[in-house]
């Protein structure tokens, strides 16, 4: 049967796939890598999948729709996101048509599905959760004139204008079973298009493992698609691909492990580089990754290959820790920064203002953090709130939430837009904060020298800036409120 698989238009540049979709000021384009795996699971259940990335490729509405009906499918999966979800809901009504089962998947939908359905009047359906079984089992039942309505994990527009929830599916237990994902970019996607400046480009974007222990309130994957029960794909399959990588994809520079943390078994995750190291894997390789991890793993990572890792600091306030559950103390963040230079290992730190309880102590307290840190990169945000996360709901009933619309997540121009204020701090406040610290962090003399210094004696990094850069600069620039 044929499939298209869509991350459908919207802004130009929008990066749909990542944890807060936007427009960025690095110019991160994310692989569309929940759709690259349904995708890969489709193809291996012997369909006939078209996966098409409308930003990344820049198709506008007409002449995606024009793809669409070229291929002819019988089944049409549209990625979401909660600033675009108004234009997906268009898009995928646009496109259903008679004998045309259409479905959204993603995390607005999967945490709002009655409200989703009622935007629109056509489509056929919604997917909750994580999407390879749910979407398998749709397809095995279009495909032979099954009922949908066996089919687990869906919620279906009946003709009475209904809502039929079809119960919980349930997820991918053994990750192995999957292809390779960077199989699926080889086949489907140009990879040069996709950018994350924390890693070496071109790279390409795996998961190692799913879902996340930890009780981080704001974080949305884990608490709308994978869930908090922790999955992992064994330490032969993730060296399997990384070979695979090598021998395959030659224009490939970097892998970008998008796990919530690749760090939730630091025995497994020693095992791992033991094994990249045992197997003769050379790639550079780049991971999210908690400030538990002792110096001893850090080590052992960077031999193996690890050359950054994006670490959640998020706050300079022990107490805002606290609030947002983070499970972390600015000790423990300050003793992992110290690891990881004696390791050589590049950290991008995130940091993020706006959790109950904020003021401007608190805030202050972040930036001495990161100031103190000596980081190579960092990024500051006023939280996001997502539907579907703890953070979305306390913002939602403490009156904290300042949106009219789910376009209101974005500016105009398809920023990030802060939607929520403190008890003490306006949305106007936190921003401003934000483009301070920015220009705080980057602008200082002994930063700049050394970002100079590194790009002289390394070509790498000097690539790897200059990209950044390149699009940052106009942001970094912005006139800020000084605090």
């Amino acid at each position: 049967m044929r499939i298209t698989a869509v991350n459908p238009p919207f802004i130009p540049a929008y990066s749909r796939g990542q944890r807060s979709p936007a427009v960025t000021k690095s110019g991160t384009m994310y692989y569309p890598i929940w759709l690259a795996y349904a995708t890969g699971a489709m193809e291996k259940a012997g369909h006939e999948v078209d996966l098409v990335d409308s930003p990344a490729e820049g198709l506008d509405v007409e002449r995606t729709i024009g793809k669409i009906h070229r291929f002819d499918p019988e089944l049409v999966i549209i990625e979401t996101s909660t600033p675009s979800i108004e234009s997906d809901v268009l898009f995928a009504d646009t496109i259903t048509c008679d004998g045309r089962f259409v479905v959204l998947v993603g995390t607005h939908p999967s945490a709002l599905p009655d409200e989703t359905l009622k935007m629109g009047k056509k489509f056929t359906g919604i997917v909750i959760g994580e999407y390879e079984n749910p979407l398998t089992g749709l397809a095995e039942a279009i495909e032979n004139k099954k009922d949908t309505a066996g089919v687990r994990g869906l919620y279906l527009r009946q003709k009475n204008g209904e809502a039929l929830f079809t119960g919980d599916a349930e997820k991918v237990t053994d990750l192995d079973s999957l292809p390779y994902v960077s199989s699926v970019y080889a086949k489907h996607l140009d990879v040069i298009k996709y950018n994350n400046p924390n890693a070496l480009h071109p790279q390409v974007m795996i998961m190692g493992g799913r879902g996340c222990p930890y009780e981080c309130t704001f974080c949305v994957f884990p608490q709308t698609l994978q869930g908090r029960k922790f999955r992992r794909r064994s330490v032969e399959n993730i060296t399997g691909e990384m070979l695979w990588i090598q021998n395959n994809m030659p224009k490939i520079r970097a892998v970008f492990f998008e796990d919530d943390t690749i760090s939730v078994d630091r025995k497994r995750l020693r095992e791992l580089a033991e094994s990249f190291i045992e197997n003769g894997v050379s790639i550079s390789w780049t991971s999210n990754m908690r400030v538990d991890v002792d110096l001893e793993t850090l080590m052992l990572c960077r031999y193996a290959g690890l050359r950054t890792v994006c670490v959640g600091f998020e706050s300079g306030s022990n107490e805002m820790l606290a609030n947002m559950r983070k499970g972390i103390t600015t000790e423990m963040s300050v003793q992992f920064a110290e690891n990881a230079k004696k390791a050589g290992i590049l950290v991008h730190g995130c940091f993020m203002v706006g959790t109950p309880g904020e003021n401007n102590d608190s805030m202050r307290k972040t930036l001495k953090l990161a100031l103190e840190m000596n980081l190579d990169t960092a990024q500051f945000y006023p939280m996001m709130v997502y539907p579907g996360t703890e953070a979305y709901r306390q913002a939602l009933e403490s009156g904290n939430l300042l949106a009219d619309s789910w376009r209101d997540w974005l500016t105009e121009e398809g920023l990030h837009n802060c939607v929520i204020r403190t008890e003490s701090l306006s949305s106007a406040e936190l921003v401003d904060f934000c483009d301070y610290a920015r220009r705080r962090f980057y602008l200082r003399p002994s930063y700049i020298l050394r970002k100079l210094w590194r790009s002289l004696i390394d070509r790498d990094e000097r690539r790897r800036t200059f990209l950044a850069f390149s699009t940052f600069r106009k942001y970094l620039f912005r006139n800020s409120r000084r605090r």
